[in-house]
């Protein structure tokens, strides 16, 4: 009976999610197919660049690429034709090399997903030894002392692209263990798949390194150590309870480094989808940039298929039968470590920014170029002359404001769509498919390059990870006992809302967000970098890794300088914040 009970309502949900999938993914396609028409730009100027370089073609080469492309036909009718081309293997061919769409994104698609799996491996192994200690200690209830996150945060701050350049520079030039650039066999791998793997995976291990403590707080892990249990056996366990609420992470992080990983891909010469998408969208090369998007919208797809089905098998009967134990809610306190390395930090960049703030950011003296640290200027100076301790001073409170602006309403949407999670399931899976650079170009090309432009599309595909993570966390407490005791007893769905649900949400969707914190700092540098969001000479953290990120071999101090900030603000965001310390029962 309760089976079939729990069955009926979930056909509905999955045409729901379907339907949601599928609206989500029309419109996506139908917005870059509206690409070049949004373009500030004459799309054959564009196109006729990326084929001949020539920056002042005639009236009459201009036309004749118009005709050419059928630009006056329209966006729909370019969109049809594409779409109908699809079944018979046919994605069209590149208005820039003349090529057959199909080959290149097929071959791209399985560069990526090779280098995705690798990465996949190091960030799995990451996140098992960030929250090793955690498990082993409370499997065996030693955990007494408070954890305070910080190798968790300092390793998700790290910028892979900058990541990336030192592990090139040192395991491909000085050690030679590698290969530097290019895609020739499983050894090119290694070093990409370490930049993406590992700030992914500690960001995937200090949210499950969170959520432990509670599993292990269950009754039936006391129990199971009172009548003397193995450790191991009971750390599995509390690790198959705490993953399902992690899970629906892994899919925006399988998009970022598939669709996401352009920086990676060029510093590494790697011929993956993220960089034939990004080539496709600066060209205005329609053809390929849909083909690239729809592969990333199945991709995301199935992804996000597989983690739903392997949540619900790790959770079991008890979720679908609405029977699940309930997570202990956990009290929050900030003891006395935490609180003296956010004091640390918090003294660290205050110092940065006051010492920073006397000194001229836009003054260039090219006498002085790419100085070491000295007394005169403490943290070096850049490419042009000018002194980066004043230049990290005044950018940051534009980078932090921006950053937690960002985070907040990403964070709140999320909440807000996540608690409609059989409507927004499937617009989830699809938002989380698109990389925030095309988000970047689609948002540019309607409003221009500004930071606030580059802010608004990082908010747009942003709050993805935190609707996932709202979902999930939603499904499972939905399914505990305490929801089924509250509802005989009365209770109404805004009581249950406001005192049980909510209440769960906030501390896991707060602890994501500060692990995300850095990383929304690098997609909004990312996106000035390419001339999308900050404009030089502004002194944003984000802007001056991107600048200096090419001189990381020559004068390191020009990169590692913003990179610390930017770690420091990191490590200050997590420990900042009250976390959970011990376990108690829901009231």
């Amino acid at each position: 009976m309760s089976s079939a009970h729990g069955t009926a309502p979930a056909r509905p949900a999955r045409w729901v999610a379907g339907a949601g999938r599928a609206g989500a993914g029309a419109a996506l396609l139908t917005t870059v197919a509206l690409l070049p028409w949004l373009s500030r730009t004459d799309p054959a100027l564009t196109v006729l660049r990326a084929r001949s370089a020539d920056q002042d073609p005639t009236p009459a080469e201009l036309a004749a690429v118009r005709e050419e492309l059928g630009l006056a036909d329209g966006p729909f009718t370019h969109l049809a034709d594409w779409l109908g081309g699809l079944p018979h293997g046919d994605a069209g061919t590149s208005w820039v090399s003349g090529e057959p769409v199909l080959p290149q994104v097929t071959a791209a698609l399985g560069v990526s997903v090779t280098l995705m799996l690798g990465a996949l491996l190091v960030t799995g192994l990451v996140a098992a030894a960030v929250c090793a200690r955690t498990l082993r200690l409370g499997a065996r209830r030693r955990l007494r002392r408070e954890r305070t996150g910080t190798g968790a945060a300092v390793l998700a701050a790290l910028p892979k692209f900058l990541l990336a350049s030192l592990l090139s520079l040192a395991g491909g030039v000085w050690l030679g263990w590698f290969p530097s650039g290019g895609w020739e066999g499983p050894a090119s791998m290694v070093l990409p798949a370490l930049a993406l793997g590992v700030p992914s995976g500690a960001m995937i291990g200090g949210l499950l390194d969170q959520a432990l403590p509670a599993a292990l707080h269950e009754p039936w892990a006391k129990t199971w150590h009172a009548v003397g249990f193995p450790p191991r056996h009971t750390a599995r366990h509390a690790l198959r309870r705490a993953l399902p609420g992690v899970l629906p992470q892994l899919l925006p992080t399988v998009v970022a480094l598939v669709g996401g990983a352009v920086a990676v891909e060029r510093i590494f010469n790697i011929p993956g989808l993220g960089r034939l998408a990004l080539d496709a969208a600066i060209a205005q090369d329609l053809p390929p940039l849909q083909t690239a998007t729809l592969a990333l919208v199945l991709l995301g797809t199935t992804a996000g298929l597989l983690v739903q089905a392997l949540r619900r098998a790790l959770l079991g009967r008890a979720l679908r039968d609405g029977a699940l134990p309930s997570l202990p809610r956990p009290e929050l306190s900030a003891g006395r470590a935490r609180r003296l390395t956010a004091i640390g930090c918090g003294l660290a960049l205050l110092a940065l920014v006051v010492t920073g703030l006397l000194r001229d950011p836009l003054h260039v003296d090219t006498a002085a170029r790419l100085l070491p640290p000295s007394p005169a200027h403490p943290l070096g100076t850049d490419s042009l002359g000018r002194d980066l301790l004043a230049r990290l001073g005044h950018g940051a409170l534009r980078t932090t404001a921006v950053a937690l602006a960002v985070t907040a309403a990403g964070a709140l949407t999320g909440l807000l769509l996540g608690l409609a999670s059989r409507a927004g399931a499937g617009l989830t899976d699809v938002v989380a498919t698109m990389p925030a650079v095309l988000a970047g170009l689609l948002v540019t090309a309607a409003t221009g390059p500004s930071l606030w432009g580059a802010a608004l599309a990082v908010c747009a595909v942003g709050w993805s990870p935190y609707a996932a993570q709202t979902a999930a966390l939603l499904e499972q407490e939905r399914a505990g006992g305490h929801i089924a005791a509250a509802r005989s007893l009365g209770a109404g769905r805004l009581h249950i809302l406001r005192r049980h649900l909510l209440p769960a949400l906030g501390a896991p969707l707060l602890r994501n967000a500060l692990l995300r914190l850095p990383t929304t700092v690098l997609v909004l540098a990312s996106l000035g970098f390419l001339g999308l969001g900050e404009q030089p000479p502004a002194p944003e953290w984000g802007r001056l890794l991107s600048e200096n990120q090419p001189y990381a071999e020559l004068a390191p101090w020009t990169a590692l300088a913003p990179a610390c900030a930017l770690i420091l603000l990191s490590v200050l965001a997590v420990t900042a914040t009250t976390t959970p310390r011990r376990g108690t029962r829901h009231r």
